[in-house]
């Protein structure tokens, strides 16, 4: 497989984000930039759980009414959601209606609202998992030590949904990692962008 191609503008960019039209623009401005915001990392590690098992071409497609029917990923909001929410999103078509989906997020909106009281903020908590080795791109690793290591935590917090291939994607995806190819114009792009970030917390 081509670990790159060349984009309308001329420049190469990781040949995934070829693959679907709407996935060069979340390539080139989303992916792998560093993330402190909490609304925004709860909402990443929700919407991985929901691909777990479909693609990131269908939950991209979705995002906006995801956004919708969690209340912008407003944690402290989703974590009171009833029986009663559960089943109005399993009506609703814009989603993925899956109801142990949805309970993982109304259960560990709850967990992040824990983790505040308890570490500060979610990015505090989940920056002291950076990749270890965040200039080497990997052979397309599914996992790592570090999301490992954040999916076995997590766990034992009661989050629900956050395997090491979902913690990773969420890395990926927050800018823990830089996993851009080495080829990619936005692999330093997102390089200068992690130098000059300093983490929450740190």
């Amino acid at each position: 497989m081509t670990a790159t191609f060349i984009a309308p503008d001329g420049d190469p960019r990781c040949a995934w984000s070829g693959s679907a039209p709407d996935f060069l623009d979340y390539h080139d401005t989303e992916w792998g930039f560093p993330v402190a915001d909490d609304r925004r990392l709860f909402e990443k590690v929700s919407l991985e759980g929901f691909q777990s098992g479909l693609s990131w071409r269908t939950i991209l497609a979705k995002r906006q009414n995801f956004r919708a029917a969690f209340r912008g990923f407003d944690f402290a909001e989703v974590a009171s959601f009833t029986e009663r929410d559960v089943e109005r999103l399993l009506q609703d078509a814009g989603i993925v209606r899956h109801r142990g989906k949805i309970e993982a997020v109304i259960n560990n909106a709850g967990r992040a609202v824990d983790l505040v009281e308890q570490e500060g903020s979610i990015a505090a908590y989940v920056w002291r998992f950076e990749d270890p080795e965040p200039e080497r791109v990997p052979e397309w690793r599914a996992t790592s030590p570090a999301s490992v290591a954040m999916s076995r935590d997590l766990k034992k917090r009661g989050w629900r949904f956050v395997g090491p291939t979902t913690a990773y994607a969420f890395m990926q995806a927050m800018g823990l990692v830089n996993d851009h190819e080495t080829g990619c114009v936005v692999r330093e792009q997102v390089a200068a962008a992690r130098a000059s970030f300093t983490p929450p917390g740190g």
